[in-house]
């Protein structure tokens, strides 16, 4: 069928992009060279019309509108989509987002599996969660590093990318979809917010995606969402985060002990960089039998995605990020002869935080 001096990869990429019959599991992504024209149209043929598709996320802005954008793409041309988020949202600035932007989506604990035909997974890869293991995937398309083996009927996988909105901006585009003010406004958000307003890593097709959305964009709905920031219950916890800051060189630590939601390391975690002298901000707490680290970097020479790793990959849980942003979650079983008693887990995370002077 093939020439033999064609390479593997490139068998694999004409047998998706222009055969029909073949049905081909993807193990590696696509290469750059392939325009989003030629992906858009292979997306397509992975459903049927009579399909029902489940998206899977784990929300936050750039991922609820990636499945948002994905859910256009894929409208009248399936039975029907559905939005599965693996996480509780409690930020305040995310549920706003959720409100004012109208986002359909169900937690995961109403799923009916028998009722979905074909998965996607946006803004995240199977290994990033345990929830997200265990179901095999038509659809993956995501910006992150690839640190495990992936495999999908249709693997997109841009690590250069700031953020997966832009990425799923470039699809619509590819597919001449016109984004609705509502679904511009998701992916407007949620490339501010991946990319930090472009201090984070990214690249010009981030900024590009930017300006074109920027034209269907509710700008009074992006202000709302933007300064639903704060509640009176967290105002509290950064009280706590203040009284237990410990700061060594140009780093800012602080351990939380149990917190009721990991989004509120996120948030002190990015609080903390505010301050002029530092450079490293490191936040760490317990959820859900699990120790939960955030850390973000703003040195030149400093990468927080490869420093999770190091740091925290020997303890068997999962690690990694960006260079500017990274998370490490590792169960505590892992850790403590007692998971029942984390009282010492603060020191001994302070300890290995440490090395990264």
């Amino acid at each position: 069928m093939f020439a033999l001096n064609i390479s593997e990869e490139s068998v694999i990429v004409q047998a998706l992009l222009f055969d029909n019959q073949i049905e081909v599991v993807m193990e590696k992504p696509f290469p750059k060279s392939i325009s989003f024209v030629n992906k858009y149209n292979r997306l397509l043929k992975v459903v049927n019309p009579s399909d029902t598709l489940g998206i899977l996320i784990n929300a936050d802005p750039d991922s609820m509108a990636s499945a948002m954008a994905l859910k256009q793409i894929f409208w009248k041309k399936v039975r029907h989509v559905v939005i599965y988020r693996i996480n509780s949202i409690k930020r305040a600035d995310n549920l706003a987002f959720i409100k004012f932007l109208e986002v359909d989506q169900k937690h995961i604990r109403y799923l009916k599996r028998s009722a979905i035909t074909k998965w996607a997974l946006v803004d995240s890869q199977p290994h990033h969660h345990k929830l997200l293991m265990g179901t095999q995937y038509h659809i993956i398309i995501d910006h992150h590093p690839v640190t495990d083996p992936v495999r999908a009927d249709f693997l997109d996988i841009l690590e250069d990318y700031g953020a997966n909105a832009s990425i799923m901006t470039e699809y619509l585009k590819a597919g001449k979809i016109t984004p609705s003010p509502r679904l511009a406004t998701a992916l407007f958000y949620g490339i501010k917010t991946d990319t930090h307003n472009f201090v984070n890593t990214s690249i010009r097709n981030d900024m590009e995606s930017f300006k074109y959305l920027y034209r269907f964009t509710n700008l009074s709905i992006l202000r709302k969402i933007e300064s639903s920031e704060m509640t009176r219950g967290m105002l509290a916890k950064y009280r706590l985060a203040m009284e237990r800051l410990v700061l060594f060189s140009d780093i800012a630590f602080v351990h939380m002990e149990k917190v009721d939601n990991p989004d509120t390391l996120v948030l002190i975690a990015d609080f903390f960089m505010k301050i002029a002298e530092i450079q490293w901000s490191i936040v760490s707490g317990v959820y859900n039998k699990t120790l939960i680290v955030i850390l973000r970097n703003a040195s030149f020479d400093g990468d927080a995605g490869k420093t999770a790793r190091k740091l925290f990959g020997p303890w068997k849980g999962s690690a990694g990020g960006h260079k500017n942003a990274a998370r490490a979650e590792i169960p505590l079983e892992n850790i403590l002869d007692d998971p029942e008693d984390a009282s010492g887990l603060g020191t001994i995370v302070k300890k290995i935080l440490q090395s990264i002077k």
